[in-house]
């Protein structure tokens, strides 16, 4: 993809969204079940979409709050609910909507005061610790978010009581009830009006904000950060973030400065993304643009998405770290700072990101869990403390406390952000830094990630290609040493491939909402190297998928 005249520049009037339209859209547009686009479907982060494409319209909402509501009687799920929502525009609609259900079921909701905003991983935080030493009554949670995606976009999350994001069979429950209830025309909801679920007994004004700042002591040297004056840089990019800076900033005395406290539903003060879109993502060097040429301004800075899930660091030595870099710097330090984990506590890691951390995990001596794409393959192993360590390629992670117990079981940016901040208070160097000493040790690697056009035939094959269709026997003049279509943790589908060799590797899954397919790719040899894994992925897939008959 060509990058767009505008990316990593401010965002023009003529590309923000019309809020009035949109919410308006939530509430008159009717859902089309017979059109699969207009269906439910959760991903690896829930429901999302638009009400301009009448995929997330009060609809939806109305029944998948249902779903969950019916999921929550037959699993005897008695405590309460924490829900959360982002600073999208959708999100405060979906939020009513679904209190509007829940209070009608007699559902326990807690929502922060002031029907202000909650990250994701909060939520998560709040739900295992409600549920620390229950065995009855127990918790769960919704999270009200589209992640990084667009102004115009919506998003629900269902988390059961592990605290993480749900697992393939939940969300299959719920998914396939909700679009029965939207197929028999919502007569199955049942709903009180918003008002009255305001002031419904079992619907409760939380403070989220101050357990979650007091608990920070426990996984992060909290005064290491204070003793070392670091000057701290910190923007919510417009997110759920923004309540909690201040409070961490005076429990814990940092000197920390909030550059952009700005919430409003265009997100007008974003810089564009690679393709002109708005977009929070705090991976993107385009949509942190403005936290970027402020870097020399901070000892650290970092920046969040509108749930708070991931993180961006910004280094002085480094700019913008790139989210694989980070990963394996976090695990060089943790697994070496952290003396009250398990001595068999596994490193986690997604099956298409960096080998860096595979060398990083060897050489500590720790075992490597590769698992498939998506958080919810962390949460067992966060939760009973076997894996010290969660992290995904797209800057998502979390580990455990200091005394090797669970913190969340979803991704936790602002944790994330605060070790980069223990790191370079403790060592004298920054991230970046600390990753160019990795690369003296364990060399350079060079990853990259290409689109390539697949029609929806050549998806599904590629969603559950076999390995033996995979003819090849070298990947850039090396041997291949795996062809994977499983995740060797926990044996579950990858949904696509991964070709492994001494210095390099790929992985192609098909993307879940367009008609192309991802190509991720790395190299220990240098550029040329990664371009010819580059290359020859592009030709092995597609020999694999003329095998497969596509």
């Amino acid at each position: 993809m060509a990058l767009h005249e505008l990316a990593g520049k401010p965002a023009p009037r003529s590309v923000l969204v019309n809020v009035p339209r949109l919410v308006s859209a939530y509430y008159t547009h009717t859902v089309d079940v017979s059109d699969p686009d207009q269906r439910v479907a959760f991903g690896t982060s829930g429901h999302r979409g638009s009400s301009l494409r009448n995929n997330f319209n009060e609809g939806h909402i109305l029944a998948i709050s249902t779903a969950i509501c019916e999921y929550r009687r037959k699993r005897g799920i008695g405590g309460p609910l924490f829900m959360g929502m982002d600073t999208h525009a959708l999100s405060e609609a979906a939020l009513a909507s679904a209190l509007e259900v829940f209070a009608a079921h007699g559902v326990t909701v807690m929502i922060q005061k002031g029907r202000r905003y909650t990250p994701t991983p909060v939520i998560s935080h709040a739900v295992l610790t409600y549920n620390r030493g229950r065995k009855e009554g127990i918790a769960d949670g919704v999270v009200i978010t589209p992640s990084h995606n667009p102004p115009e976009d919506g998003g629900f999350k269902y988390n059961p009581p592990e605290g993480g994001p749900a697992d393939t069979e939940t969300t299959r429950i719920i998914q396939h009830r909700a679009n029965g209830i939207l197929g028999a025309g919502l007569k199955d909801v049942k709903r009180i009006p918003f008002e009255r679920a305001l002031k419904a007994d079992t619907t409760h004004e939380y403070d989220y904000v101050i357990p979650y700042v007091e608990d920070l002591a426990n996984i992060i040297d909290m005064e290491a950060i204070a003793g070392a004056g670091l000057k701290i840089g910190a923007d919510p990019l417009g997110g759920s973030s923004v309540d909690f800076w201040d409070p961490i900033s005076q429990r814990y005395r940092l000197s920390l400065e909030v550059v952009n406290r700005t919430v409003d539903p265009t997100f007008f003060f974003m810089t564009l993304d690679k393709d002109g879109k708005i977009r929070m993502d705090c991976s993107s060097p385009y949509a942190m643009a403005s936290l970027i040429t402020l870097k020399d301004r901070f000892d650290i800075a970092f920046g969040n998405d509108t749930d708070a899930d991931r993180h961006g660091i910004v280094t002085r030595s480094a700019g913008l770290l790139n989210p694989n870099h980070y990963l394996a710097v976090a695990v060089w330090y943790l697994f070496q700072n952290r003396p009250g984990w398990r001595d068999d506590a596994a490193v986690g890691k997604t099956i298409v990101s960096s080998s860096m951390i595979d060398r990083v995990a060897s050489h500590l001596g720790r075992r490597l869990a590769e698992v498939a794409v998506g958080f919810k393959w962390f949460v067992e192993g966060l939760l009973d403390g076997s894996y010290g360590f969660g992290g995904e390629e797209s800057a998502g992670a979390s580990f455990l406390r200091k005394d090797g117990t669970v913190w969340t079981t979803d991704k936790d940016g602002i944790i994330m952000d605060l070790l980069a901040a223990e790191i370079t208070a403790r060592t004298g160097k920054d991230p970046g830094e600390v990753y160019r000493e990795l690369e003296g040790r364990f060399g350079c690697a060079y990853y990259d990630r290409i689109d390539a056009p697949a029609s929806p035939k050549a998806k599904a094959v590629l969603q559950s290609l076999s390995p033996d269709l995979v003819r090849a026997r070298d990947l850039a003049g090396e041997p291949i040493l795996a062809k994977l279509t499983k995740a060797p943790a926990s044996n579950a589908a990858l949904g696509g491939l991964k070709v492994v060799a001494e210095s390099g590797w790929f992985a192609a899954r098909p993307s879940g909402t367009e008609d192309i397919y991802k190509i991720y790719a790395e190299s220990f040899k240098g550029r040329e190297h990664l371009e010819r894994i580059r290359e020859e992925a592009l030709a092995i897939v597609n020999a694999a998928l003329v095998e497969a008959g596509v």
